[in-house]
């Protein structure tokens, strides 16, 4: 039998190209395990990082309000994106405005959360939990859903791209894997095939053992083995076959629509945007992440529409929080509270769900929530996923009917 020390030292080697959870889970003793899932739905997340505007993202230009408080970064009916006579797209999504023609994104107006909170770490850390800071989680409320349900699927989520692994998908002792980058996601070792036969030989090695540390190691190298196999069998693709951006998200969206069509069993994909923190000198920054949000998203669905996995995947799309509704004098916007979220694809019942967001009642100068965020969760997971709520967001919630 392998000393232990070895194992360690050959599944930390074997694992060099691929980030798992930044700290070292604790361990929960008698966690249930539920059946897995037997849908084939797949969800992708896009978190904006930094607070997106969603005053100028869904524009209330029916409002005279908003033009009192926006002198500088406002929109007029005329270069808005019209959904209604009231409310419009910034210029720059016509990648979104495509989706709502053809009914395949909701626009969820005003969510958020009771006391909301304007620090981008603890408010991220309640999206991705959804848990509240003093019922604080170390788990993700996607890493739940992997621990619980997904038993039989060995890459149930993945995260990929630069930047630290999301806490939303932290578990307990199935570890989810972050992939920077596809082109260089492969076990690499100065013995060749010769290292990563003897690290396959010495994860399969059952090994009985209640030490917690040593399972999430072994379950790490495995899934370093499992990822590397499936995703260096990959067929080569055409070049950019629906116009992705040349961006990041682009070249990470296009990335999953290949691994969608190449069968992998993953439920889960997870990447980010960043930039959205936009103190000062807002309008061109906004509108150049608008405008990569809205084409990548809409590249990818064509992507997935000639794949013929379209009807399968649906895609979400979430902020921390919104910005404030004044904007400040150094033509930005400060943090806010709540803001629009977004979820596209085939079956999703498009259009806009809730008001637009009241700009004389107002909270210390920030828009009052009138959604809960849990509750597209909840629908995300019951309805797309297959997965039962409750335990995983701590209590019922009522539906948005977000799915045909």
């Amino acid at each position: 039998m392998t000393h232990r020390r070895q194992f360690l030292k050959s599944a930390l080697a074997g694992t060099t190209a691929i980030s798992l959870s930044g700290r070292m889970p604790k361990f929960l003793s008698g966690a249930s395990k539920l059946a897995s899932c037997g849908s084939e739905n797949i969800l992708v997340v896009i978190q904006m990082s930094g607070g997106n505007d969603g005053l100028n993202t869904v524009i209330p230009y029916g409002d005279d309000e908003y033009y009192k408080n926006r002198f500088t970064l406002s929109f007029n009916k005329n270069q808005v994106l019209k959904i209604d006579d009231h409310v419009g797209l910034h210029p720059a999504l016509s990648g979104f405005d495509q989706l709502l023609q053809a009914n395949q994104i909701a626009i969820i107006q005003g969510v958020g959360y009771e006391h909301p909170n304007r620090s981008h770490f603890e408010s991220m850390d309640l999206w991705n939990t959804a848990h509240r800071t003093d019922q604080k989680s170390n788990y993700g409320w996607l890493g739940r859903t992997v621990e619980n349900h997904f038993l039989k699927e060995d890459l149930a989520a993945i995260h990929l791209g630069k930047g630290l692994q999301p806490l939303a998908l932290k578990t307990v002792t199935r570890p989810v894997p972050s992939i920077r980058s596809i082109d260089n996601f492969k076990l690499r070792s100065m013995k060749g095939d010769r290292n990563i036969e003897a690290l396959t030989k010495a994860v399969e090695t059952h090994r009985p053992s209640n030490n917690h540390l040593l399972d999430y190691i072994q379950n790490s190298a495995q899934i370093a083995l499992s990822t590397s196999q499936r995703i260096e069998g990959l067929k080569t693709r055409p070049s950019n076959p629906t116009g992705y951006p040349a961006t990041d998200l682009g070249t990470n969206l296009r990335v999953i629509a290949d691994l969608i069509e190449s069968d992998l069993p993953t439920r889960i994909y997870y990447v980010t945007l960043n930039g959205f923190d936009t103190h000062s000198n807002q309008a061109a920054t906004h509108q150049n992440l608008l405008n990569d949000l809205g084409n990548s998203i809409s590249a990818f669905m064509k992507q997935l529409e000639l794949g013929k996995n379209a009807d399968r995947v649906a895609i979400f799309s979430f902020s921390e929080f919104g910005r404030r509704v004044r904007e400040n004098a150094s033509r930005g916007t400060d943090h806010g509270t709540a803001a629009p979220v977004f979820v596209c694809g085939q079956k999703v019942n498009g259009g806009v769900i809730g008001t637009p967001p009241n700009l004389v009642d107002l909270d210390q100068g920030d828009l009052k929530y009138q959604i809960d965020y849990r509750r597209v969760y909840s629908d995300l997971l019951k309805n797309w996923l297959g997965v039962a709520p409750g335990e995983i967001l701590d209590g019922q919630f009522e539906s948005l009917d977000l799915f045909s």
